[in-house]
């Protein structure tokens, strides 16, 4: 199946505009969550890395875009996202944070304004309770988690609990600095990083797609710290190049069945760990891909790096 590049303003404004309205059967969506660079200061420096990933490149002008067109097209009564960066092996932990959820800002060594980031949402205990409902039904254990529990290193000295980075980073591009009308929920991937068992806890859950809850799974197709050419497109390797036609190949091939079993087999590509020393930025995309498995896929944007894409469309 040929792809159409979609990394163009008007590109994936059309593509997102194509997207079936469907309130009671919601595409899961893998998002690029990209990271802290895209709420950076405009007026500083962002270096090469930043001008294709902070805050005026194409990821967050997309993500502008969006936020506001999902909930429009889909009025959804809530929604339940995944990040690469909270995973917990065996037990799913579900956020339940009452009236306000709190933000973990897990990162380091940034100036002091990054600290001071505002994103107002709320939780929702019913539908935190359906989520673990969910996995118990399909027998995966799960529980929720209040704000008493930490959850993790936050930058500003503690531990504590709360939305992390890549929730409420792109979180806030895609619907501004508050977002109270509906609840977010965030739930764990599996720690294992096997893509069988987070393809399978995004299906457990994909029944919530019919019940009007949007489920965004966030990470991005490449990852590596250690090579940070390989975030862009302008000094990426030619191995990077293959690595990411290989994912769209894989994400488009048109039978279901088919279309697993490529995705699956992406981790043995040979640009897969020059792409990701360690693979927790990739699984997401199994989740969103168990959510909607049956379905139809989209490609609403391209974006090398940081594509998204609708499953169970």
């Amino acid at each position: 199946m040929a792809v159409q590049t979609v990394t163009t303003q008007p590109e994936w404004r059309k593509a997102i505009e194509a997207l079936p309205s469907t309130p009671k059967n919601i595409p899961a969506f893998f998002l690029a969550h990209g990271s802290p660079f895209l709420v950076f200061p405009k007026s500083e420096d962002h270096g090469r890395l930043g001008s294709y990933s902070g805050p005026t490149g194409p990821l967050a002008s997309f993500l502008k875009d969006f936020g506001p067109a999902l909930l429009k097209k889909y009025e959804p009564k809530g929604i339940v996202v995944f990040s690469a960066h909270w995973e917990t092996f065996g037990t799913r932990l579900v956020t339940d944070y009452g009236d306000e959820n709190p933000l973990l800002m897990d990162y380091y060594g940034f100036q002091p304004s990054m600290y001071e980031l505002k994103f107002k949402s709320k939780g929702d205990s019913k539908l935190s309770q359906r989520i673990v409902q969910l996995y118990h039904e399909v027998g995966q254990s799960a529980r929720t988690t209040s704000k008493l529990e930490p959850r993790g290193e936050d930058g500003r000295g503690f531990e504590g609990p709360g939305l992390d980075h890549g929730v409420f980073v792109p979180f806030k591009l895609m619907f501004g600095e508050e977002l109270t009308g509906i609840p977010i929920v965030q739930v764990s991937i599996d720690s294992s990083l096997s893509p069988e068992k987070n393809w399978a806890l995004g299906k457990a859950v994909a029944k919530l797609r019919e019940e009007g809850i949007l489920i965004i799974s966030g990470g991005l197709t490449f990852h590596n710290l250690r090579d940070f050419a390989s975030f862009s497109p302008d000094t990426c390797k030619p191995i990077h190049r293959e690595f990411d036609r290989a994912i769209f190949d894989a994400v488009t091939v048109v039978d279901a069945d088919k279309r697993k079993e490529a995705m699956v087999n992406l981790t043995q590509h040979p640009g897969f760990r020059a792409s990701h020393p360690r693979e927790e930025h990739f699984v997401p995309l199994y989740v969103a891909a168990g959510a909607g498995e049956g379905g139809d896929v989209r490609v609403v944007t391209s974006l090398y790096g940081a594509p998204t894409f609708a499953f169970g469309v």
